[in-house]
């Protein structure tokens, strides 16, 4: 484990927190043009750099928001957030400014990837398992507790109410939020449902039920293994719920669970302390009125 983190940025998530916590009127070009969410993100990542002092820093993408393995498993994965065909629903002027964001960070020498067939979450996920620790993960997606592991080295900094009110989470922090242990927060997550993602859920059973029925008989493989035991101790009506529940919660697992084995492309993590091309990055700041922010996040690199 080495003393300083790699910083695994979930960037759809701080990009669409940016781009609707700053008012467009107070992030426009002199023509106009809004730049409220590439501003926001870069002084988000800018005090993220200085406040969590990485030496490794990348930005995870949505390849694919919507894979179709996940959406063969529960069809109404994420629906009510498509636009038209296979495309997500995101603002007009919040889908102009993210093209201009990783021409920002690639001046910036931040490598910023997503791959094909996978969403930023296992990109964030298969970090956390393959890339030497400590690493915190930033996200708002509560999904993403279930990687929390205080003997692998990976926190998650969540950042549900901003940047500036980080919740640093260990085991114990999950466990306490949710009464599960983070191995088992995908399983809980398939059983309480989400309508933010489209997934339904067990028909009756809440976070406190979910919880309380993986703190007795484990994960759902135990939980569904153990209602065929007349012996099991399960209340009549939950038993009911969940038998009727079976095939959702056998697709709904896998759906929740964040892949660990995305096969990543070749990238350096190290974080530079000066921008890798200057003159890109100073040439992005003139044209979309960034120079307050660029300064903010070169400052922040250069520690």
């Amino acid at each position: 484990m080495t003393s300083r983190p790699l910083l695994a940025v979930d960037t759809p998530s701080l990009y669409f927190r940016a781009f609707h916590g700053i008012p467009e009127s107070a992030g426009r070009t002199d023509a106009g043009e809004p730049v409220n969410a590439i501003r926001g993100f870069m002084d988000m990542l800018a005090q993220l750099i200085r406040t969590r002092r990485p030496d490794r820093v990348v930005c995870a993408l949505d390849a694919d928001w919507r894979p179709a393995w996940r959406v063969a498993l529960v069809p109404s994965y994420k629906k009510h957030r498509v636009a038209h065909g296979a495309v997500e629903e995101v603002p007009a002027a919040l889908e102009k400014q993210v093209p201009i964001l990783l021409q920002v960070l690639e001046a910036v020498g931040i490598p910023a990837f997503g791959v094909k067939g996978y969403e930023a979450d296992d990109v964030l996920g298969t970090l956390a398992a393959t890339q030497p620790a400590p690493v915190e993960v930033v996200s708002g997606d509560r999904d993403l507790y279930q990687l929390v592991d205080d003997t692998r080295g990976t926190r998650l900094l969540y950042c549900g109410r901003g940047v500036a009110k980080l919740e640093d989470s260990d085991n114990a922090a999950v466990e306490a939020k949710y009464g599960v242990p983070p191995r088992w927060y995908a399983d809980f997550a398939a059983m309480r449902g989400d309508p933010s993602d489209g997934l339904p859920g067990v028909a009756g059973v809440g976070e406190k039920t979910a919880a309380r029925l993986i703190a007795r008989y484990g994960g759902i493989d135990d939980i569904v293994a153990a209602l065929d035991d007349p012996d099991s101790g399960f209340a009549p009506g939950v038993r009911v719920k969940l038998l009727a529940a079976k095939e959702y919660l056998a697709a709904a697992l896998p759906v929740c669970k964040v892949a660990l084995d995305v096969p990543l492309p070749d990238f350096d993590a190290t974080l530079p302390t000066a921008p890798e091309n200057e003159d890109a990055l100073l040439a992005l700041a003139a044209r979309w009125n960034l120079a307050s922010s660029a300064k903010r996040l070169v400052d922040a690199m250069a520690g």
